[in-house]
């Protein structure tokens, strides 16, 4: 009896090292894919940046469809409130007037989100505010990190006086405050959406260069980065091949961090009217005339009229940036070798 189990024993191991031995190696990407699977918030983050970005590139094609342009003003049809809802209760019988009444006064052009105190449909200037927001936000974004890793592995690399020079620039410029550099700059250069863009850039990337140099220092030190240099590779060649991807999940979390950061600043310097100007939409440049209505009030029904142009620019920018800061957690843990050996 106890050696009919033995065998068995051995039989069912050596069928699970069979089993092991004939899977297929998993690579480092496809192991950080299967992880971001597993993790249904991150994808549900991803999902809705995915989502804003395609509606915001077919803004045209959306608009063009419904009949509204973002430029177009109709004082006759200024604060109309949000066309959705009416609309549902009509065909749901339960409101048959509201909505035909809406849909005669602008003319026969559905406004789904409203409009503005001149007109202006609200569905329309927020997704060409999509387009702006975004790409300046990615835009500078990118510039802020390739600056940002760069000075980062020169300085943790070489270290010395390199590294004492580095700092020393960074931590003078960090010392003032970076939104009173970006409020100095925008008063003195009109801002645009170019100009604004290479500002977020050339004045964001500090923070990724402390990120890149303290990890680096971790790098450097490591058998792979001493065999390479044995060897007889160059420094360019040890950073470009060795530390910089070894570098990759913090270099991911600090960019998709950035691009959410970089969406408030735009809306806060936009809601300063340092931004970029109306008639150009943005989120914040939107936000910032929404104040101004907060509070006005139909003569007649003693109801708020502005509310829904603060509401949906606020919504979006509260979603795009929560995503963007899901999305770097979600990558950190797909990337980082230390926690999927934990899973």
């Amino acid at each position: 009896m106890a050696v009919d189990q033995a065998q068995t024993n051995v039989a069912f191991k050596g069928v699970q090292s069979a089993d092991i031995l004939a899977r297929k190696p998993q690579t480092y990407l496809g192991m950080a894919l299967a992880s971001l699977r597993r993790d249904r918030l991150t994808l549900a983050a991803f999902g809705f940046v995915l989502l804003i970005g395609l509606l915001a590139l077919g803004a045209g094609v959306i608009t063009s469809a419904i009949g509204v342009n973002p430029t177009q003003t109709n004082p006759a049809n200024q604060f109309q409130q949000p066309y959705l809802w009416p609309y549902i209760q009509w065909m749901l019988g339960l409101d048959p007037v509201t909505a035909p009444t809406m849909l005669y006064k602008s003319g026969g052009v559905p406004h789904w989100l409203g409009t503005d105190q001149i007109g202006r449909d609200q569905l329309a200037r927020l997704l060409y505010g999509a387009r702006v927001s975004l790409s300046i936000a990615l835009v500078a974004a990118a510039l802020s990190m390739v600056l940002g890793v760069a000075v980062g592995a020169v300085a943790g690399y070489f270290g010395g006086r390199v590294d004492d020079i580095v700092m020393w620039f960074i931590t003078t410029m960090t010392t003032i405050p970076e939104i009173y550099l970006l409020i100095i700059v925008s008063s003195i250069f009109r801002p645009t959406p170019l100009t604004l863009t290479l500002f977020l850039g050339f004045l964001g990337w500090f923070g990724t260069a402390r990120f890149m140099r303290g990890n680096v220092f971790k790098v450097r030190t490591l058998e792979y980065t001493t065999a390479a240099r044995a060897l007889g590779a160059s420094n360019f060649r040890i950073m470009l091949r060795h530390v910089i991807p070894n570098s990759l999940p913090i270099i991911v979390v600090i960019t998709a961090v950035d691009v959410g950061a970089l969406i408030l600043v735009e809306s806060v310097l936009s809601f300063l009217g340092l931004g970029v100007q109306p008639p150009t939409p943005t989120w914040g440049n939107m936000l910032n005339r929404a104040n101004d209505f907060v509070f006005l009030r139909d003569p007649v029904t003693r109801e708020f009229m502005g509310l829904h142009l603060l509401f949906w620019p606020g919504l979006l920018i509260t979603l795009t940036v929560l995503s963007f800061y899901l999305i770097g957690d979600g990558l950190r843990d797909a990337l980082d070798p230390m926690l999927k050996n934990r899973k």
